[in-house]
């Protein structure tokens, strides 16, 4: 038996739309695995009951079916599902990392997001690697290409960013915010975005929380799905009215992310909290940082 810990992670970050990605120190799924002779799937903790367990409708089982690992897969759900800090994904990342330890299949971690990916597949209908990628990478990554026949890659950087991360009680699924992103730009948005993207990037190469919060700026995705939060707009000045250098929406969604410096991170999140509920809202806040990609726990 194999136990892997992979963490939530944030993807797009404003500006990065289906390509930036950061891993969250915390929360994390933690996936346990055992050679069998056919895939099966038990799934504890967090919203577990939401989480299918025929192998053909998780993101574990597609994963297995990649690698041709059979396996009995445990999933412990420390990351919420729907949350918009990569539940999904998680759990894929943890699969893949454990199935290529148990079965010695020898891939690299970079080889391994595209497997990964097309467990998101399941939950998405596109296998998309901005939130795989730094769950099984860590740190702040770029994604391009996302299926197993993609010719795409990733990159990683080790980047020290403090996090608040806020989850509100509030339901988004994956498939509406897609929707509602707009299917044209225009040049203004566009170069403002690519501007924006760049900055960013400069930022985590540098570890510097306010060149990362001034690229997160994203004109396009960004207002499309904060519609679907409510108190959204509320949450957002007063993160930055706490001292938080940018926000955004975390992936999909419903989470709230927030960049800032270490001493007021924990002002940013009671600010955070306290408008969501302002707006009517529960909410709960991460402390949280740019942290490890997945690894194993023991064997």
């Amino acid at each position: 038996m194999l136990t892997v810990r992979a963490p939530a992670t944030s993807a797009n970050l404003g500006s990065g739309f289906d390509v930036f990605g950061v891993a969250l120190d915390r929360p994390a799924d933690v996936v346990r695995v055992e050679r069998a002779d056919r895939t099966t799937i038990d799934v504890t903790g967090v919203g577990a009951q939401y989480i299918p367990e025929d192998p053909d409708d998780n993101t574990v089982g597609a994963v297995a079916e990649a690698l041709d690992a059979p396996a009995h897969i445990r999933i412990d759900k420390g990351v919420r599902p729907s949350s918009g800090l990569g539940s999904s994904a998680a759990s894929a990342a943890a699969a893949a990392f454990a199935l290529n330890e148990l079965y010695d299949r020898g891939l690299s971690r970079e080889e391994l997001v595209p497997i990964a990916a097309e467990g998101e597949a399941v939950v998405s209908g596109e296998a998309h690697a901005d939130n795989v990628a730094p769950s099984l990478l860590g740190g702040f990554t770029v994604a391009r290409g996302g299926g197993i026949d993609d010719s795409g890659g990733v990159t990683s950087v080790d980047a020290d960013i403090p996090l608040v991360a806020c989850l509100p009680e509030i339901a988004v699924s994956t498939r509406d915010a897609r929707r509602v992103v707009p299917d044209e730009v225009g040049m203004e948005d566009l170069v403002s975005t690519v501007g924006n993207a760049a900055t960013l990037s400069v930022g985590m190469c540098r570890s510097d929380p306010a060149l990362v919060g001034r690229g997160m700026t994203d004109p396009v995705v960004t207002p499309a799905r904060a519609s679907l939060i409510t108190g959204y707009e509320t949450v957002r000045e007063a993160a930055l009215s706490a001292g938080a250098t940018g926000v955004t929406v975390s992936g999909a969604g419903p989470s709230v992310l927030a960049t800032c410096y270490a001493p007021d991170r924990t002002e940013v999140a009671s600010a955070m909290v306290s408008a969501f509920h302002e707006a009517g809202v529960d909410a709960r806040a991460y402390q949280t940082k740019i942290g490890r990609g997945a690894e194993v726990l023991d064997a």
